[in-house]
């Protein structure tokens, strides 16, 4: 499996609600409210690189209230316990 970060931007004052309706994605691992110009930091992981696409269309960019998406991929973890 292979995590993938997904920088989530909401509409004002739904982020919340957002990371509720994510923590539902089958491939969901957690998920941080964070500053700057992205509301969520999502944490996923995948079986299938290939299929990540269709993951974030169908099941992220599908919630009410998602207004942009940018996504992290992942090669190597260091220092993991």
């Amino acid at each position: 499996m292979r995590a993938v970060f997904v920088m989530v931007k909401t509409e004002p004052g739904h982020g919340t609600e957002v990371a509720n309706q994510i923590a539902e994605v089958e491939s969901f691992s957690e998920a941080y409210s964070i500053t700057g110009q992205y509301d969520l930091l999502v944490k996923l992981y995948v079986d299938e690189i290939d299929s990540l696409g269709r993951l974030i269309e169908r099941d992220i960019h599908s919630i009410p209230h998602v207004r942009e998406t940018f996504t992290i991929l992942t090669f190597e973890a260091f220092g993991t316990r």
